[in-house]
């Protein structure tokens, strides 16, 4: 394990959600994934600027953001770049879970954001982030 934070990309256009997604994950979502280190974004152009550059171990894309939402710049992001790094969506309904699925999302999380389990799913992502995809 390198003693190098993971970088977690966060995207919403309202600061007050971002903020509820960094305090729901934490700075330390389990003890065997160490320290990450956020980097906000509240824009698209934005978020296409920062994963351009690389470096970004896991992105929560923020489902409800305007006028851009995260369902729809994931699935471009899946598109868009090679060894997309994973991505969670952060939505308000458990009905829009295959909207996310559509996305090719990594993850989901559900508003109201529950600490445990957005930690937990946090950790579950970035433990399995380097594992090959195997399709059937």
């Amino acid at each position: 394990m390198s003693s190098q934070p993971l970088k977690i990309l966060v995207y919403s256009h309202r600061q007050p959600v971002r903020e509820t997604i960094i305090t729901a994950v934490g700075r330390r979502p389990a003890a065997d994934i160490g320290r990450v280190d956020f980097v906000e974004a509240d824009t698209v152009a934005e978020v296409l600027m920062i994963m351009d550059a690389g470096g970004v171990d896991l992105a929560i894309l923020d489902g409800e953001a305007q006028p851009t939402g995260g369902i729809g710049l994931c699935r471009q992001l899946k598109h868009e770049i090679d060894d997309c790094p994973p991505i969670v969506i952060a939505v308000r309904r458990k009905d829009d879970r295959w909207l996310a699925t559509w996305s090719q999302a990594d993850a989901v999380i559900i508003y109201p954001l529950d600490p445990l389990a957005a930690a937990e799913t946090v950790a579950d992502v970035l433990r399995n982030r380097r594992l090959p995809v195997v399709r059937g």
